[in-house]
């Protein structure tokens, strides 16, 4: 007689095509434009990566030798995935306005369009100047929808909304492996990309930021030029106030920075300095996706005094001070720093 075997047991592998269809059922009416419209990111973002993957061997390394509007020297990448977003994103007709930190006006897209009813802000390629010493980097994009009654010649009213106001919002981190990390407010999902067949693939589902954790990151060349109740904190975490000392863990790019904080907890803190009084990260594409991302992993995120989210923007390219992480180090430094 034959011997038996059991079947082979394995998990579902889900998509995150799939797991947008099955998302976007919560929202009554959905048509599948939304998930027509998120797949212009994962498009993008697997082209982006393929040129990050390969930056050693073409000539995409270096600085193109142009300026953006944030008056920072463009790297070859940085070009190149603006480029690509814009393209992927132009196509899908449900998109109205698009802005990036490498445009200093955000971009109209189908004018005269019933249809086009989002707008997408993103940041092609944070840390891109890092892409030279092989250090990880990434993309960050929020989604709104169209205010009430704004017509398609207004742009900048479809992106002046504050971050509450967001309706999906995520990240790629382009590290030892590629990861797509997305809300659209119900919970936070990581989805890896499988290189052998070129799909995101669910891997880190419900994923939820710890209560409290043992790093803080922070560019610690500047301390001091802190304000005092920052350079005070810090000293707290490192004198093991909250339980422990706390360890320093400081990568350079934001996106590589707040996925560790978001896995592992802890606190990752942007203060205002003297050179840059009002903070330095971009409101709309750079804090308002993370703080959305954090918020829902049951993390927090304020500008120094208040809850990012709701925080009214006024420009496209406003900055501010940043502080996100894990609820026992942001409460701590609420109470602390509001004496």
């Amino acid at each position: 007689m034959s011997e038996q075997t059991e079947p082979l047991k394995t998990a579902p592998i889900i998509t995150v095509q799939q797991h947008i269809l099955q998302e976007q059922k919560r929202f009554p009416g959905a048509s599948g434009e939304f998930s027509w419209l998120l797949s212009g990111i994962t498009m993008a973002t697997k082209m982006i990566q393929a040129k990050v993957r390969r930056a050693g061997l073409s000539d995409i390394l270096g600085e193109q030798g142009a300026v953006n509007v944030q008056g920072e020297v463009q790297q070859k990448l940085d070009v190149y995935s603006n480029e690509v977003l814009v393209h992927c994103l132009s196509t899908r007709e449900s998109i109205g306005v698009l802005a990036s930190e490498e445009n200093e006006e955000p971009i109209l897209v189908h004018q005269g369009s019933e249809n086009a009813n989002y707008a997408v802000v993103f940041d092609p390629l944070d840390g891109s100047s890092n892409i030279d010493v092989n250090v990880s980097v990434g993309t960050t994009f929020s989604i709104l929808r169209r205010p009430p009654g704004v017509s398609l010649d207004e742009p900048e009213k479809w992106v002046l909304q504050p971050g509450s106001k967001t309706i999906a919002a995520g990240y790629v981190v382009y590290g030892s492996s590629t990861l797509l990390v997305y809300s659209v407010g119900n919970g936070v999902h990581g989805f890896t990309l499988e290189p052998s067949v070129g799909a995101y693939i669910l891997s880190h589902p419900n994923m939820k930021m710890p209560q409290q954790g043992k790093y803080y990151s922070v560019n610690e060349a500047y301390i001091d030029t802190f304000p005092p109740r920052y350079r005070e904190y810090i000293e707290r975490l490192r004198s093991g106030v909250l339980g422990h000392k706390y360890a320093s863990r400081y990568i350079g790019s934001m996106v590589a920075d707040f996925h560790r904080t978001l896995l592992k907890g802890g606190v990752f803190l942007y203060p205002p300095t003297e050179a840059n009084p009002g903070g330095k990260l971009r409101l709309l594409y750079e804090a308002n996706p993370i703080a959305f991302l954090a918020e829902q992993a049951g993390g927090t995120a304020i500008d120094g005094t208040q809850r990012v989210l709701d925080i009214q923007p006024e420009s496209i390219h406003q900055r501010v001070p940043f502080v996100v992480g894990s609820r026992v180090e942001l409460a701590d430094f609420e109470r602390f720093a509001s004496k």
